[in-house]
């Protein structure tokens, strides 16, 4: 990455447009404390909310985790505008606090085949078993089969219906096809607790890989009880070419090193935002590529498949426990298809690449694409996070 060039956007592309009135909580690492601080964004400041919450993780068990964030913020840990500006990893001064992903302890994990367009990927990915051309010829197939518009499948419903016996009949039945409109969501895990990077990071592909893709999501952060007390923007950062050779390789496309982005920051609920909010938002995401390449595309969440209440429900309750809370990506509807290099080739990651997810009312997610093998080493784990909290006197 070229240090001349302007790739990590100016504070105030990357906050809501209505941060003046928005609960925003986030973690900064603090190299003079030699660890992670669950902040509050206060106006122009961060402030500490260690005077009563060790982790986010503990924070968001409240009652009312806005409330009590309010209560508790203490300190400032610097200016809004200097911790953000140390955030870009290629610009960042290691003495300075900078941002983290804005969750800790939570179990990340991600709900896929969510949106109709991306469930037919999911197909498409699984017959062409990482071949392009192969993808190319079985996407015009299905569409001149069934034309029409796919957005808005609800799952157990006539046209659900007559879309599987289309499958069927064709001999594409697929097990994408059966959690995108079967009783039972895809529902995996994405990252470990504590692994995610947050905005201005590098994010990884496998260098193996030679068909990928960003997942720009909506992801909903729950309680330990499945209460969910806010959202935040996901990279769910995609291997089409390994998915698509065998669903068992899943966890092999989806959790690699510095595969996993969130942020910039937790925005909470409140009376001025809440899950209507989620289900109506727009979410974009542009790609520059240091070789000219640009590509613009939005996820519209008012047409995923299943209600992002129904998810949350599936993923906590009486038959799974996230004692520490959850972070659940919603899925995406978007599916790249738009040729980067050769005709019929399709999308795929290079190096360098700049990724921008946005959304108005959560900000914007930013982060520059390596390859996982070169990004830093996840080191800091929950072994790490317990002995920094007891020098501080903080657990």
């Amino acid at each position: 990455m070229n240090s001349t060039m302007s790739w990590f956007p100016p504070l105030r592309d990357s906050l809501p447009v209505d941060a003046s009135d928005a609960l925003l909580i986030g973690r900064v690492w603090q190299p003079r404390a030699g660890g992670p601080t669950p902040v509050l964004v206060d106006g122009d400041v961060l402030r500490s909310l260690t005077g009563g919450y060790a982790t986010v993780s503990e924070l968001l068990e409240e009652a009312d985790p806005a409330a009590a964030a309010r209560a508790v913020a203490g300190e400032v840990v610097g200016t809004l505008e200097d911790v953000y500006a140390n955030t870009a990893f290629d610009e960042r001064d290691v003495r300075r606090p900078w941002l983290l992903a804005p969750h800790d302890l939570q179990a990340v994990k991600a709900a896929g085949v969510t949106f109709a367009v991306s469930m037919i990927e999911r197909v498409i990915e699984e017959r062409a078993r990482g071949d392009l051309n192969a993808a190319s010829d079985l996407r015009d197939l299905i569409a001149a089969k069934i034309g029409g518009d796919l957005r808005g499948v609800i799952p157990g419903s006539e046209r659900a219906a007559e879309l599987k016996q289309f499958f069927i009949d064709e001999g594409l039945w697929s097990q994408y096809l059966e959690v995108g409109i079967g009783p039972d969501a895809e529902i995996f895990t994405k990252a470990m607790p504590l692994s995610a990077l947050g905005t201005g990071e590098q994010i990884g592909v496998l260098s193996t890989s030679t068909w990928n893709n960003p997942e720009p999501e909506v992801a909903l952060v729950l309680s330990s009880a499945g209460t969910v007390v806010g959202a935040t923007l996901a990279n769910d950062v995609n291997l089409r070419d390994i998915e698509g050779r065998s669903a068992l390789l899943l966890p092999k496309a989806k959790d690699n090193n510095a595969s996993c982005a969130t942020g910039p920051f937790i925005r909470l609920f409140d009376e001025g935002f809440g899950i209507d909010d989620v289900r109506t938002m727009a979410v974009s995401v542009d790609v520059h590529g240091a070789d000219g390449f640009a590509m613009h595309a939005e996820s519209d969440m008012r047409q995923i498949s299943r209600d992002p209440l129904d998810l949350a429900r599936q993923l906590i309750g009486r038959h799974h426990q996230y004692p520490d809370g959850a972070v659940l990506m919603l899925g995406t509807l978007f599916a790249p298809i738009d040729d980067r290099d050769e005709p019929g080739m399709g999308f795929t990651h290079k190096v360098d690449d700049v990724v921008v997810i946005r959304s108005a009312r959560l900000g914007a997610l930013v982060n520059v694409v390596r390859h996982s093998e070169e990004c830093d080493p996840w080191t800091f784990g929950v072994t790490a996070l317990m002995r920094n909290l007891a020098v501080r006197n903080l657990v």
